[in-house]
């Protein structure tokens, strides 16, 4: 299991941006500071102060931009918080769906769930090959804290069946996401990643937002941040 920051984006899927959250951390800390802290994730809506931050000139949007240009817009966001009372792991997965104003029924898109009271719906593996998602570190991120897995490179197997992941992880390795406070980790949103429980749980807290530059089609319309 590899760590460090010797990532690249194109090949491995991931890329760290180190202190990329630093200039705009207190922002983000006040504009999240009166979601609840118990939870160990929660779903991020409608919260005016975070737009400038997540827009393509923001600190946070930026990052996204640099892969898919100024039209990236953040069209999902969770804050999680892993501590001493919300300690968990996950299993390796693919994220695989994605936010919606509304319910419309569209060839490819299925199934639907609903999260939050947020409509989630499978789209096209094509369209979540297009988009990108940002881990910002609110929190140090060490090897005893439950650091993300992935397996670099996976991003470029498709949609892979349940079945398969071991076997891709297997064939990809694995490289440990440390994080310093302030730094934004970018991701394919496909790539297969995982999460083991901290060892010496403290709080954790990570804001993580995906984003696309596409507009969808059949008018499903993106929910947004």
């Amino acid at each position: 299991m590899a760590g460090g920051s010797n990532f690249d984006f194109a090949t491995d899927g991931a890329k760290l941006f180190r202190g990329a959250l630093r200039p705009c951390l207190a922002e983000l800390e006040a504009a999240l500071a009166g979601l609840p802290s118990d939870e160990a994730g929660v779903r991020v809506h409608g919260i005016e102060a975070l737009k400038p931050l997540l827009a393509s000139t923001g600190c946070i949007g930026a990052v996204a931009a640099s892969a898919l240009g100024e039209r990236a817009e953040p069209v999902r966001a969770i804050l999680f918080n892993k501590s001493p009372e919300t300690n968990w792991s996950l299993t390796w997965h693919q994220d695989r769906t994605i936010c919606v104003k509304d319910k419309r029924e569209v060839a490819g898109f299925g199934p639907w769930t609903v999260k939050s009271g947020m409509q989630h719906v499978a789209p096209p593996f094509e369209l979540l090959a297009k988009m990108v998602t940002l881990r910002a570190h609110l929190d140090d991120v060490a090897a005893i804290n439950a650091p993300l897995l992935i397996a670099p490179g996976s991003h470029a197997f498709g949609r892979i069946p349940v079945g398969e992941v071991d076997e891709i992880v297997r064939r990809c390795g694995t490289k440990v996401c440390l994080a310093e406070a302030g730094d934004i980790w970018l991701y394919s949103t496909p790539i297969l990643h995982a999460s083991e429980s901290a060892l010496a749980p403290t709080s954790r807290r990570v804001f993580q937002v995906d984003f696309a530059s596409e507009a969808l089609p059949g008018g499903l319309e993106w929910l947004g941040v």
